[in-house]
């Protein structure tokens, strides 16, 4: 048993050593998880905040003056234009100054003081629904508080009656106060960044040696299969882990995204999850045999593990029969688990559903690898 471990430790530190001793290598390595995650952190944002707008104010009255400012004081929409006529709303949108038209009619302040409901019309520009989704939404919120406002200071006799009560809707954010894509992104990376470079890592591993000549000197040494594959998963394990630790504190130092959770919990999810995608790799390097194809492989996979993992769209939104796709797929896992210790604080009681399936994957993989390993060599 001894002798087994330190083969393996051997092979490791040769691995490593690999790997570690080209500076080109030791740059790809550690440098663009962390530039990524950067690139992520500022780029793929949901949140807007600058929103230019044009008005079509044909009520200049106080009421739809008090509107209007509270979207320039929102600090997010600012006013690129005051439109004359509504032959103007076209041009503004198509030439893409304006995200969004706001038109108000003549009669906007005299139907809100006869008690009558009075509609804007609110243009947006639709060829990123994203983003005009979004911008709408911050409309509706500040039309929303200038409704809540209005009642206020012009209830009526009747509704000021004691029997009379005003509805209000409090909205409270849990995890995220500030519904910042950031605090949703950042923690995601931590799994789907780490995901890329341990594959690649894993699955060009046995196909270098392949394409150098040295591992048919491999099988002439006392090395069993197992002890091969050990020695080839665990260089990529610890990779993996130095890799997310970056991001981790990426997250925190740079991005300053509160952690509420445990470090212990999320590093335990974060190494079964780093198993299974080893158990991914070995089965490439298991098939693969020069280096070229271990990457197209591992990009070829990479693709429908991130389009299905929830980290761009939710899992729920997407066809259910994908739905059942998605349970195969380690790094869906990986993102529930990293978001809910860095921001609901969940232990391990509470992420036990996502995992035992990690687990499950990681012993399919590793096995179903194994028995591959062995096969080829045979």
């Amino acid at each position: 048993m001894l002798d087994s471990l330190l083969r393996i430790l051997a092979l490791t530190r040769k691995e490593l050593l690999a790997v570690l001793k080209d500076p080109r290598g030791r740059v790809t390595l550690f440098l663009p998880p962390i530039l990524q995650c950067l690139i992520y952190g500022y780029v793929a944002t949901y949140d807007l905040y600058d929103v230019p707008y044009a008005v079509l104010d044909q009520d200049h009255s106080a009421a739809s003056r008090d509107l209007l400012a509270r979207l320039d004081g929102s600090g997010v929409f600012h006013r690129v234009a005051d439109l004359r006529q509504t032959s103007e709303v076209k041009p503004w949108i198509d030439s893409r100054k304006a995200l969004l038209v706001i038109q108000i009619e003549p009669d906007f302040e005299r139907q809100l003081l006869a008690g009558q409901s009075a509609d804007i019309q609110v243009v947006a520009d639709g060829r990123n629904s994203n983003t005009a989704g979004t911008a709408l939404g911050y409309v509706a919120s500040i039309v929303g508080a200038f409704n809540a406002d209005w009642h206020a200071s012009h209830r009526t006799t009747s509704m000021a009656a004691p029997n009379a009560r005003s509805v209000q809707v409090t909205t409270r954010a849990w995890y995220n106060p500030n519904l910042e894509t950031r605090w949703h992104m950042i923690p995601s990376l931590i799994g789907t960044l780490t995901l890329l470079q341990t594959l690649l890592l894993t699955a060009m591993s046995v196909a270098r040696e392949r394409e150098q000549g040295t591992f048919d000197q491999l099988l002439v040494t006392p090395f069993r299969p197992a002890e091969i594959m050990a020695g080839k998963a665990l260089p990529s394990l610890l990779v993996g882990i130095v890799q997310a630790t970056n991001i981790l504190l990426v997250a925190q130092f740079w991005f300053r995204i509160p952690f509420a959770g445990s470090f212990l919990t999320l590093y335990l999810g974060l190494i079964l999850f780093l198993l299974a995608a080893i158990g991914i790799g070995l089965l490439i390097s298991s098939v693969a045999t020069t280096m070229q194809q271990a990457m197209l492989y591992s990009f070829m996979i990479m693709m429908p593990f991130s389009l299905l993992s929830g980290l761009a769209t939710p899992v729920s939104s997407m066809p259910m029969w994908l739905q059942y796709v998605t349970y195969l797929n380690p790094l869906r896992y990986a993102i529930e688990i990293a978001e809910r210790v860095y921001l609901e604080g969940a232990g391990l009681k509470l992420l036990f559903p996502d995992l035992w399936p990690l687990a499950s994957i990681a012993v399919v993989t590793l096995s179903a690898a194994s028995w591959l390993f062995r096969k080829r060599l045979t």
